[in-house]
């Protein structure tokens, strides 16, 4: 099993759940988040002031799944979520040892 974390734009994200869902992942966690990448944030003007932002808004999307659908996933995530511009955002996997589903006891790949 592998836990897969993308970090994307916010706006990306019902684009990015549709086609996860398209794929069967029925578990996701989607979290607000700061932070920044190589651009390390972006110089913005208001008002004719300039000023830099340093941490923008994403949004982190977590799921547990089973290895034969990592390829799926990735392509999936990178298809819905890609601009092409600077801050399109990052994909984390690692490997999963257990899991268990609390309510039965169930444990393994069937508890995702």
């Amino acid at each position: 099993m592998k836990k897969v974390e993308a970090i994307v734009r916010q706006e990306k994200v019902p684009v990015v759940r549709q086609a996860l869902e398209e794929l069967g992942l029925t578990g996701l966690t989607i979290t607000q988040v700061l932070g920044h990448g190589a651009q390390r944030g972006i110089t913005q003007q208001w008002k004719g002031n300039t000023y830099r932002v340093d941490l923008l808004p994403k949004a982190k999307l977590e799921m547990v799944i089973g290895d034969h659908l990592v390829e799926p996933v990735l392509k999936a995530i990178a298809d819905s979520a890609r601009t092409g511009e600077v801050g399109d955002g990052k994909v984390f996997i690692s490997n999963i040892e257990e899991v268990m589903r609390v309510r039965t006891g169930e444990r393994g790949e069937v508890a995702v």
